[in-house]
């Protein structure tokens, strides 16, 4: 249950002595039109006629549907309260609060609106307004298993709890529009942007436990060094391997001289052999040469 200030507790004695009710009343019906944003109410309380509804602008409904006088004094408590508040209120209402949960293994719950709580009337509830108070109000928050998020987006920030002092992050040019967990031990955080779905660890921290953090880009992959030119491979030396000669006009296998008598012919025929049989010289080169060397015998 929400606790007064002492702003609030002024406002109930007031309110009660102004419409003849206890302050409990008046209280009961305090808290009813806050969690209403101010413009409406939904109350369960006897002096008030058992259950009710009030909404701004002139619907007023009392279980005594013929109480005109229940009706004008709940419609006239309400209005002075709608009133209070906005005089009150931290940041103006806007829109209406909505939530849905799911419960089970995987506890989940939503919420989307301004959050009245931030009322001087009342005292910051720390359980409920968890995140920094500079924060302002969120537009939207929810939890799933043990992790709260608060979103703000007026200030590109949002608000991560797992149970202790919460993390600010700074959410860039994401406009966030979901928040999803991971299961298993370890499980990453997921956020959905305009971009597509990003991991928490992605977004730069402002701030751990309300201690402010270098502002810093997220890490990134570091940039590829620049490109430079290649070196310059070795030369590849292509096998090489001297020309065959032309053992007809090569002198390198011959004597000084051209060999005349058939002892030096026969000597250059062996070598013209063995040089055929490695394959340095072909038959028809052989043959030519070995007819020419016979013909001087």
């Amino acid at each position: 249950m929400s606790q007064l200030s002492s702003a609030g507790q002024q406002l109930v004695q007031t309110l009660a002595q102004r419409y003849g009710l206890s302050t409990d009343a008046v209280t009961h019906m305090l808290i009813a039109v806050h969690n209403g944003n101010g413009t409406m109410a939904q109350f369960n309380h006897p002096e008030f006629g058992g259950s009710g509804q009030w909404m701004q602008g002139g619907m007023t409904m009392v279980s005594d549907l013929f109480n005109y006088a229940l009706k004008n004094r709940v419609d006239g408590i309400c209005q002075d309260i709608s009133n209070e508040l906005a005089d009150h209120q931290l940041v103006p209402f806007s829109g209406s609060f909505q939530s849905q949960s799911q419960n089970g293994s995987s506890a989940q719950s939503q919420a989307a609106g301004t959050i009245g709580s931030q009322n001087t009337l009342f005292v910051p509830d720390p359980a409920t307004n968890w995140w920094p108070v500079e924060l302002g109000a969120p537009s939207a928050i929810g939890s799933q298993n043990n992790i709260r998020y608060a979103y703000f987006p007026a200030s590109q920030r949002l608000a991560i709890s797992t149970g202790g002092e919460p993390w600010v992050y700074d959410t860039l040019n994401h406009q966030i529009g979901g928040f999803s967990q991971q299961q298993g031990t370890g499980g990453s955080i997921l956020l959905t942007s305009q971009f597509g779905t990003i991991d928490l660890a992605t977004l730069p921290v402002v701030s751990r436990g309300g201690v402010i953090q270098s502002p810093s880009a997220p890490d990134v992959a570091p940039p590829a060094p620049p490109a430079s030119e290649p070196p310059t491979p070795p030369p590849i030396n292509e096998p090489t391997s001297a020309p065959i000669q032309d053992v007809a006009n090569c002198e390198a296998p011959m004597p000084a001289s051209e060999p005349s008598n058939p002892q030096d012919i026969i000597e250059t025929l062996d070598r013209l052999g063995a040089l055929m049989e490695k394959g340095y010289l072909s038959e028809q080169e052989f043959a030519d040469k070995k007819a020419d060397l016979l013909s001087r015998l």
